[in-house]
């Protein structure tokens, strides 16, 4: 009985939700077999599955303790923050924890009391996955908002971040742009990255404490305010160039650049009333898995798609070992209601008989050779089972032969090495006197100036004669009698005029120096 209900189960119809199931088990004229669906992982708070870093050093209040004022009391300083008390210290996980009601815990950081010198802190959350927001960031502070803030996004796991939205008092002095709101967005600029001065005015640290990202919103632009025309959001999320990755992070980053000021000027003469202080910070979404998955798991660390559709990857974002008869792709939403799961087949069609490891999906027959061999092999790869990489590219040692990267540029420097190409390990061939990987180093008694040219001078072995001084490994600066390249020539063995000259600047000063001393004398005599 437990196995009939659980596989009734599986087989739900889908009316039960938009893409909540990957397959069901159907029955045809040619016998039972799965069907498969576009499917996605529930929405979930993913701040319980972040990791949080505050910078820079020293950010965070505590260490070393000091008192802080709020805006309604701001000259009633008996508030104090200290790290090695846990009843007074304000550490970043308390912006995640959760909170008994009435008593709001919070991350702090130091007091203006550098001013004018700005007061910057970066908040970054982690997630070491993509995943795919469904609902509004709503960011909690206590003591009043920031009146300068940013919110920055990564879709490559921090390595590049991106504008998501600005905020501001005052957009056109901040950031130079016209305030907007995100209500106001067409469907043609829903992933516009715009400023808002909705969050950043002050309104009294009890009134108004959040700070959103509106994601409702810029979804209500297609679904309706309701939210109830799913399909055409659907639709244009699978439609609509870049709007899909606009909604998708792996990462978010909250640059705070000036604090709440509680008026319209800085009071220089009470500086410990600004600070920051978030108690809460709110992300909804679902793991990203590529619409071949509706699971998603913490695993060892970090969400898991439970992938489906013969994919695997942690975004499922590959076929597996015996599936690969033809290129990866994602899922799509469309046709509407169930999607196109665009499942990984096994080999075995025609296709199947040759492996082009995921880089091509069209192969060629030579009937004089009679071989297959993959046509117009794609990442940087080729040969006949696009198994090797292209001139100026080497092997990733890391990935393997179905990675989208198993090919990496070589990135000779094109003044230190001799060519554009690299051996296998991606080292690239130099020229005299260059080295490192890409050719962009000079070797020891070598000096760098577009290119490597060997040292004319140094501290060691090339030392400038005479009183000598190298400058930048290039030249000798001699003093004055002496030329050359070390400044190991006399001016007067080389060259008789400079000699004369000498000898006459030399006796020129002898005559000045004697009449003078015989002035002195004859003063002493008058005396």
């Amino acid at each position: 009985m437990f196995y009939l209900v659980a596989f009734l189960l599986q087989c739900f119809p889908l009316a039960m939700g938009q893409y909540d199931i990957c397959k069901s088990w159907v029955t045809t004229d040619d016998g039972p077999s799965w069907e498969f669906y576009a499917c996605q992982p529930k929405a979930m708070r993913m701040k319980d599955y972040v990791t949080v870093r505050v910078d820079p050093a020293g950010i965070t209040c505590g260490d070393p303790p000091e008192r802080f004022c709020t805006h309604e009391n701001p000259y009633l300083c008996s508030d104090e923050c200290d790290a090695s008390n846990p009843d007074l210290a304000h550490p970043p996980k308390l912006m995640f924890d959760s909170e008994d009601e009435g008593l709001a815990t919070y991350w702090q950081s130091v007091t203006w009391r550098r001013y004018p010198e700005p007061l910057l802190a970066n908040i970054t959350l982690s997630w070491n996955k993509s995943i795919e927001l469904t609902d509004d960031i709503v960011i909690t502070f206590e003591y009043g908002r920031p009146t300068i803030m940013m919110l920055e996004k990564s879709l490559d796991n921090g390595r590049t971040w991106h504008p998501y939205q600005y905020y501001a008092d005052d957009c056109m002095e901040a950031f130079s742009m016209p305030a907007r709101r995100v209500r106001d967005l067409s469907t043609t600029s829903a992933n516009r990255v715009l400023c808002t001065e909705e969050y950043s005015r002050w309104a009294g640290s009890k009134k108004e404490k959040n700070v959103r990202f509106e994601v409702r919103d810029r979804f209500a632009i297609f679904a309706g305010p309701d939210l109830k025309n799913t399909d055409n959001l659907y639709t244009r999320l699978e439609s609509a160039k870049g709007l899909k990755d606009f909604f998708t992070i792996t990462d978010l980053r909250m640059r705070l650049l000036r604090p709440a000021l509680g008026g319209t000027y800085v009071q220089r003469e009470n500086l410990y009333k600004y600070f920051y202080a978030v108690s809460n910070i709110e992300v909804t979404g679902r793991c990203k898995c590529n619409l071949h998955a509706n699971l998603c798991t913490f695993k060892e660390g970090s969400l898991q798609c439970e992938c489906e559709h013969n994919t695997t990857g942690q975004d499922c974002g590959k076929c597996k070992k015996n599936f690969r008869s033809r290129s990866w792709r994602a899922g799509s939403y469309l046709p509407l209601p169930n999607g196109s799961p665009n499942a990984c087949a096994a080999a075995g069609s025609a296709f199947g008989n040759c492996e082009c490891y995921g880089h091509s999906n069209r192969c060629s027959y030579i009937d004089f050779l009679n071989v297959v061999t993959c046509v117009s092999c794609k990442h940087n790869t080729r040969g006949q089972h696009c198994q090797h990489c292209r001139l100026g590219f080497y092997r990733n040692s890391s990935a393997e032969l179905d990675d989208e990267n198993v090919c990496l540029e070589c990135n000779c420097n094109q003044i230190g090495s001799m060519h554009d190409r690299c051996n296998e390990t991606g080292y690239c061939e130099c020229k005299e006197g260059a080295t490192g990987p890409k050719c962009d180093d000079c070797l020891p008694n070598y000096y760098w100036r577009q290119g490597c040219f060997p040292n004319v001078c140094d501290d060691e072995l090339l030392l400038c004669q005479n009183g000598g001084t190298c400058y930048q490994n290039q030249r000798c600066i001699c003093p004055v009698g002496f030329k050359g390249v070390l400044c190991e020539q006399s001016r007067c063995e080389v060259d008789k005029k400079d000699c004369d000259g000498a000898r006459s600047a030399r006796g020129s000063l002898s005559t000045i120096l004697l009449g003078a001393l015989a002035l002195q004398l004859r003063g002493w005599v008058d005396l």
